[in-house]
């Protein structure tokens, strides 16, 4: 099954402009149905603070745009949103949610590791348990850029079932080696597809590369979408991570 990855430089604080560019880019690289497409954090805005602009409304919007992309193309789509804390007022949460084919969701998860050198616990409030969805006869995770840092969070999805994590991000260009890295390294760990989705461009604070990327269970990076706007796809095996899993049952020997 194909998974495709949109990667782009989103216009600062404009929802409307940022449904434009992805739907565009889709219509450029149209999805096949039942293929998995994948947004950035907080896709519709870039990585602002500003939880007047960025938090979703009560008519949802960026629900709204994701679950009638996955209408239209008959596929999955995963991307990152800001919704209002239901407990927390004047609070946002940083989420990931997926929407099916027919447009009903079918996970949200909300950033456990909210990233404290950039302010972010100052107005969203951290999440507490991993999720996970299935698809194409694999259990999917989601889990949100900070996130990559803490491999016990990757741990408790492979506990959970996950054999494929996707991590969305915006990472900047000065810490990209670390991207791709611990990408390359929650892969091999945890036997297990991992696909990250960062964006490109800039903000008015820092500078991003890109470098969204497909890798196998081995660690091996089977799909790069450098560092411009685009769309990148791979096809993934759900055999091959099981058969690998099987080969070297590394993690039966978890504590």
């Amino acid at each position: 099954m194909h998974v495709h990855l949109v990667q782009f430089d989103p216009a600062w604080e404009d929802k409307k402009a940022n449904y434009a560019k992805v739907l565009a880019l889709l219509e450029l690289n149209r999805p096949e149905p039942g293929s998995l497409v994948v947004l950035p954090e907080m896709f519709s805005t870039g990585f602002s603070l500003n939880l007047p602009v960025t938090a979703q409304g009560t008519a949802r919007e960026d629900d709204v745009f994701l679950a009638d992309l996955a209408r239209k193309y008959g596929c999955y789509v995963l991307g990152g949103v800001v919704s209002p804390d239901e407990e927390k007022s004047g609070m946002g949460r940083n989420e990931s949610v997926t929407f099916g084919p027919d447009g009903a969701l079918l996970a949200r998860y909300t950033k456990i590791q909210t990233f404290t050198f950039g302010g972010e616990p100052q107005c969203h409030a951290a999440g507490s348990e991993i999720v996970t969805f299935p698809w194409a006869g694999f259990t999917v995770a989601p889990l949100v850029c900070y996130d990559l840092r803490f491999p016990e969070h990757f741990r408790t999805a492979v506990k959970k079932g996950a054999n494929l994590m996707v991590v969305i991000a915006s990472w900047p260009v000065k810490r990209y080696h670390h991207w791709l890295t611990l990408l390359q390294a929650r892969a091999i760990e945890n036997l297990a597809y991992v696909i990250g989705v960062n964006r490109t461009g800039s903000d008015p604070h820092l500078k991003y590369n890109g470098r969204s990327v497909v890798v196998s269970p081995h660690g091996h990076i089977i799909a790069d979408a450098g560092e411009g706007e685009g769309v990148v796809s791979a096809r993934l095996d759900l055999a091959d991570v099981t058969a690998w899993r099987e080969q070297f049952p590394a993690l039966g020997d978890m504590r």
